[in-house]
This record gives structure tokens, C-alpha cells and sequence, in this order.
């Protein structure tokens, strides 16, 4: 079991790497995301620390407003 929480956490923060790192090449704030978004600054913060897991719903959101696929967000690399 602890293997499992161990491997989603590392999930979680790949994605929130990912995130953070569109999000900068692409010159956005976190503001400017969450407004773009329709999210909130403090939840794209914390996606970005992968302190939270978004939903399918909010990682559409936030492909999105990066203008980039939901596999692009999640993707192994």
C-alpha cells in the first residue's frame, strides 16, 4: 500500500511540474491561469506543488487555458 501512495504522490507531482512548467514558458502568472481557468489561484498553487490531485473537469479547464492537450499535461516523460 505504501508503494501505491508513494507512486501516486510522485503522479501528482510530475503533473504539477508539468503545470508549472507550460504554464511559465507560456509567460503566465498563476493568476493569469486561474483566471483563465475559472480556478482558483490558491488551487492552481497547490496542483503545481502536487499537494493537489485536480479532477477531470479542472485539468480540462486548465489544458485549456494553457492551450495545450489534457495528454500533454499528464504524460509520462
Amino acid at each position: 500500500m505504501l508503494d501505491t501512495m508513494s507512486s501516486v504522490q510522485d503522479h501528482r507531482r510530475l503533473l504539477g511540474h508539468t503545470v508549472w512548467s507550460i504554464r511559465k514558458k507560456a509567460g503566465m502568472t498563476q493568476e493569469d491561469l486561474a483566471g483563465k481557468s475559472g480556478l482558483s489561484t490558491v488551487f492552481i498553487s497547490r496542483v503545481e506543488r502536487g499537494v493537489e490531485s485536480p479532477s477531470v473537469d479542472s485539468l480540462v479547464k486548465i489544458a485549456g487555458a494553457l492551450q495545450v492537450k489534457v495528454a500533454d499535461l499528464v504524460a509520462e516523460k
